[in-house]
């Protein structure tokens, strides 16, 4: 049979296509000696197999590369999605996943877990003083120390701002309170900032879980146990009790009804005379917010000032007191034939006098209702002004350049000393009633109080005791130099229309006074 035999080599090319078709990139086809046509095309393939084999090479490299680093990222999202991006400790939402592990082993027969819940006393003054670095600084300093505590077993966390909290695992509430113990030495020593030293002391609750309880409850109870031990007087450790519990439900449905009063007017003032203590003659007077509740009758204000300054309710409340205060004394001196005698003191909060807006706040009440602005004292305690120096003493400086006039009440229950108070822009020091009660029983007694009253007329300042209850006080703090005071003695808070009784009672009696003196 003639013709021409076909070339095998075409045979191979064919199946050397199909290789790299099937994604041999390694495969290769040798030449022929024959060095034609079908040898060429073969050794074109073949160079394009090198080709597309280091490209795939290359490309396999990149897949890894980018993998690698998407792998980094997630990484590094799940560490800031469940870690504190200053101080590195777990966050709040890696701590409840913490608790409820430790809560499922309690089920399975561990020993329940214990929560500490630390917030340092203090840090805004630290803010203040070192600025937000040196802030940051000392927390970073607080995460480390609380690490050093902590057993490889436990889960330290920051919650936020100055808010930590230390799961101990598998614990008991002894185990737990000393180790709450040891958080409190570490924090008592002082920190190093620059060339600043600061000191980052922390109220600590602690609370032991049970089986059946939830992460948030464990968390929640801690925290109770925590605002208790602030409470107490800070840097203190306290362990939770069901019963704070239960006053923490309290006081938040007094909270809540607090609101509601706030706009049903449920609120009154009650005011107490301040009189002139030759004479008795009212010179003055205290409001005193009192709360109507609709159920329970009145309620006083020991039973709700503190809720109201923690929940922040103290701003509305305060503002709400001083314009009935004033609009009150603006009506009263329209009745006066010497308004310009008499002085209406108003408690204000601590958290009032560190809002930036209180002396034009107050500026403007007076300016509405016409009334001067030495009409009017604004009272702060003592405890109150040391709590948070520098916003409230450049208040009182605002409210004292607009001659509004300002007083520290109950001195003598914290710590100012005399040459601090002499450098606050005040003109009245109210000395407290436990100083007041047994004066004229007890000489030493009376003469702490001479003490005190020297002291505060040698810096130029008006002593003002509170709760005279007996004329024989009265006449002692009078020849110890005290010229005005208050107490039940000469009357107890009363309503505003008693109040005006009052002062028409008093003004007739002057005029009595007057006329006889004129004979």
């Amino acid at each position: 049979m003639n013709g021409r035999r076909e070339d095998p080599r075409l045979e191979r090319l064919v199946d050397f296509v199909v290789q790299l078709a099937a994604g041999d990139l390694a495969a290769r086809l040798e030449p022929s000696p024959a060095a034609d046509s079908v040898d060429a095309v073969a050794m074109g393939l073949n160079m394009l197999a090198e080709e597309l084999q280091v490209l795939y090479s290359r490309l396999e490299q990149r897949v890894t590369e980018r993998t690698a680093l998407l792998e980094q990222t997630q990484t590094e999202l799940r560490r800031l999605a469940l870690n504190d991006a200053l101080t590195g400790l777990a966050n709040r939402t890696l701590l409840g996943d913490r608790i409820g592990q430790a809560l499922a082993r309690t089920e399975r027969g561990a020993r329940p877990p214990a929560v500490l819940s630390l917030d340092l006393d203090g840090f805004k003054l630290i803010n203040d003083s070192l600025g937000h670095d040196g802030g940051d600084t000392v927390l970073v300093e607080v995460a480390r120390r609380l690490r050093t505590i902590a057993r490889p077993t436990d889960t330290v966390a920051r919650l936020g701002g100055d808010e930590f909290a230390v799961l101990i695992s598998d614990t008991t509430l002894e185990d737990a309170l000393r180790i709450a113990e040891r958080a409190m030495e570490a924090l008592r020593l002082p920190v190093q900032v620059g060339d600043q030293v600061s000191w980052a002391g922390a109220s600590i609750g602690v609370c032991c879980g049970s089986r059946g309880e939830t992460a948030d409850s464990l968390l929640r109870d801690a925290d109770t146990a925590m605002y208790a031990a602030k409470a107490r007087g800070r840097n203190n450790i306290e362990a939770f009790q069901q019963a704070m519990h239960t006053a923490a439900l309290s006081r938040a449905q007094i909270a809540d009804e607090l609101r509601t009063a706030l706009t049903t007017d449920q609120l009154v003032l009650h005011y107490q005379p301040l009189v002139e203590l030759a004479t008795g003659r009212i010179v003055g007077a205290e409001a005193l917010v009192r709360w109507v509740h609709p159920q329970r009758g009145l309620v006083w204000p020991g039973e709700f000032i503190l809720i109201a300054e923690e929940t922040g309710l103290i701003i509305e409340l305060g503002q709400w007191v001083t314009l009935e205060a004033i609009r009150q004394l603006a009506q009263w001196q329209q009745e006066m034939e010497k308004p310009e005698s008499f002085r209406l003191h108003v408690n204000i909060s601590p958290v009032q006098f560190r809002s930036a807006n209180l002396a034009s706040f107050v500026q403007r009440a007076l300016q509405w209702h016409a009334v001067p602005a030495s009409s009017l004292v604004l009272e702060i305690t003592e405890t109150g002004l040391m709590t948070d120096e520098v916003e409230i003493v450049q208040t009182l400086h605002d409210l004292r350049s607009a001659g509004i006039g300002l007083a520290i009440d109950d001195f003598g229950t914290g710590y100012s000393s005399i040459s601090y108070l002499r450098r606050l822009p005040i003109d009245t020091v109210k000395i407290d009633q436990s100083l007041v009660a047994g004066i004229d029983t007890d000489p030493r007694q009376h003469l702490l109080v001479a003490a005190i009253v020297g002291l505060i007329d040698a810096v130029s300042l008006r002593p003002v005791p509170e709760g005279i209850e007996t004329a024989a006080q009265a006449a002692q703090l009078h020849a110890l130099g005290c010229t005005h005071g208050q107490g039940y003695y000469f009357g107890r808070p009363v309503s505003a229309g008693e109040m005006t009784g009052l002062l028409r009672v008093d003004a007739a009696q002057r005029t009595v006074h007057s006329d006889t003196s004129d004979q």
